[in-house]
């Protein structure tokens, strides 16, 4: 049974992983940017001081901590000091606008957030003025106050010496090594290396460790809760594939296993959403060195991959079709990582049973993979279980499936017997699952999730907008099977009476208050309400919408 727990040898918490990572592989890479790199060693060192600095600010297990950062070593060394304290870790979406991370800070209870002063060209500082509101009147020295963010308390920046809402710190430190010594907290507390190693004695695997943020089919986003023990496991597994050389799901027949860095992975899932996680579990157990950009850009990953020897790629199939189409590929030397020179784009098409079928890639609930989790398919009308082969409601259970969704109780998210109800359509093939499209309303575009119904009430708060019905439609990309994972988020939008609305001006509107992947690229305006397919409860017939716009819009 996929649900039988397996023995790593250690106790499978981050904090454990950390520890013996830098024990294991030392001085071996784990990240690696253009300009700068960390060794695993560096990345104990590192979180283990600011695990230090939050113990000494009254930090501890259960404190919800928010990180505010893109791909890089503050990231990594944030999350690991986090979780090595027990604290619940939230990590937010860097394209985030700021009403976005208003709403999730206050869902999550975020009691500190994490953040540089500048991100990718961006003042920071003044993105938080406008997500918190009434910061620029606060001081950093007593706790924030704020009646629309009941909960949070501190914002901890790195290179923000001169913010007064802000607390100043540095998490990426060459001068840190591996000596003892306490670190005193603003009003006297000291926290040593010992007063550590006790709180990290007590984080145990049944701890809560991260809430990954992701739209669901309500306003709201949903909050995926992960333990330490589905996070270690999941992500254990995946660190092994990597390092004996796997396509896919399945380990490589008769490839030797890697030594410690041997390994190289180009990285371009964000280490806020799920697929980061997995990639830097794996390296924590297994040693394999991950390469990544502040901002991923086709010629500049080329670079990395050929300059840093990449053996492989981490990343949704259009990020890998845009390095293998780019004109700066010819004449460079990629022979280290196949998959930039031969076989498709999208691995979850080797072998598919049903030519252009994808293998279904996991989810947030899942870890990012299927590792843990006992599947099934079912009728989803009758709850039959279903056959090999025959579609039907995916259910997932087992040890690497969430721990539930952050403020629901378990009664919502689960069925009497643990199966959650994932939504999406699929089939069984040699018990992996192959996905052919969803019963809920999400949209999915280039592996993030896309509420409906947030970016609805976001238009229908636009004035002289009637009503706002939003919906994915396939997006063609020209690679056989990735339509029905890559859709287009789609706005039909009628105009109150005697209104006239501007498809460009409502996307500008769109643009400065969603993150740029839900901003609708496809506009449909009708003229009246009564041109639009209701159902008798009043909603929108989004399948009779659906087959109006193909006619609408098919060819003579």
């Amino acid at each position: 049974m996929a649900t039988e727990l397996p023995d790593l040898g250690y106790k499978p918490t981050v904090g454990e992983a950390i520890k013996r990572a830098a024990q294991r592989f030392g001085d071996v890479d784990f990240l690696v940017l253009p300009d700068r790199r960390m060794t695993f060693a560096q990345a104990e060192a590192w979180s283990r001081r600011l695990a230090r600095q939050m113990l000494a600010s009254g930090l501890g297990k259960g404190s919800r901590v928010g990180l505010f950062f893109t791909y890089g070593p503050e990231f990594v060394v944030a999350w690991l000091a986090a979780l090595r304290i027990g604290a619940l870790v939230m990590p937010f979406s860097t394209v985030s606008k700021p009403p976005e991370l208003r709403r999730m800070l206050r869902m999550g209870d975020v009691a500190v957030l994490l953040a540089p002063a500048r991100l990718l060209g961006i003042d920071v500082c003044r993105y938080l003025e406008e997500v918190v509101p009434g910061l620029s009147d606060q001081a950093g020295d007593r706790p924030l106050l704020v009646d629309e963010l009941p909960y949070l308390r501190s914002i901890w920046m790195v290179g923000a010496a001169s913010i007064p809402w802000a607390r100043a710190i540095s998490l990426v430190d060459p001068q840190v090594d591996q000596r003892t010594g306490p670190h005193v907290g603003a009003d006297g507390a000291e926290a040593t290396d010992a007063l550590l190693a006790q709180v990290e004695e007590e984080v145990v695997p049944a701890d809560l460790a991260q809430v990954t943020y992701t739209s669901g089919s309500s306003a709201l986003p949903k909050g995926v809760v992960h333990s330490h023990g589905s996070i270690v496991r999941t992500t254990a597994h995946f660190g092994e594939l990597v390092q004996s050389g796997s396509s896919g799901m399945t380990a490589t027949p008769g490839a030797r296993p890697a030594s410690p860095g041997e390994r190289r992975v180009f990285c371009a899932f964000p280490f806020f959403w799920i697929g980061g996680t997995l990639v830097l579990g794996g390296a924590l157990h297994s040693g394999f060195t991950i390469l990544c950009l502040e901002r991923f850009e086709p010629e500049e990953a080329l670079t990395m991959v050929e300059r840093e020897r990449a053996t492989s790629v981490a990343a949704w199939p259009s990020f890998i079709q845009s390095m293998r189409n780019h004109p700066s590929r010819v004449g460079r030397d990629l022979s280290s990582c196949p998959m930039l020179t031969d076989g498709p784009s999208d691995v979850a098409l080797v072998n598919s049973p049903v030519p252009g079928v994808p293998a279904h890639r996991g989810m947030s609930e899942t870890v990012g993979n299927w590792y843990g989790v006992d599947r099934r398919v079912m009728d989803p009308i009758t709850g039959a279980d279903l056959p090999e082969g025959a579609e039907g409601e995916l259910l997932v259970r087992g040890y690497g499936l969430m721990q539930g969704y952050y403020k629901k109780e378990r009664e919502e998210v689960f069925d009497p017997d643990g199966w959650f109800h994932t939504g999406d359509r699929a089939f069984l093939h040699g018990d992996r699952p192959y996905f052919k499209g969803r019963y809920s309303e999400t949209i999915k575009v280039r592996g993030a999730n896309v509420s409906p119904r947030e970016v609805e009430l976001m238009l229908e708060g636009v004035p002289g907008v009637q009503h706002a019905i939003v919906m994915g439609l396939p997006r063609s990309t020209g690679s056989a099977g990735t339509a029905e994972l890559d859709e287009e988020v789609t706005a039909v939008v009628v105009p109150a009476p005697g209104c006239a609305l501007d498809p460009a001006a409502l996307a500008d509107r769109a643009r400065a208050e969603l993150s740029a992947y839900k901003v609708p690229t496809r506009w449909e305006l009708f003229e009246a309400e009564d041109e639009v397919p209701w159902l008798g409860s009043g909603k929108p017939d989004k399948g009779k919408l659906r087959e109006l716009l193909r006619r609408r819009h098919a060819g003579p």
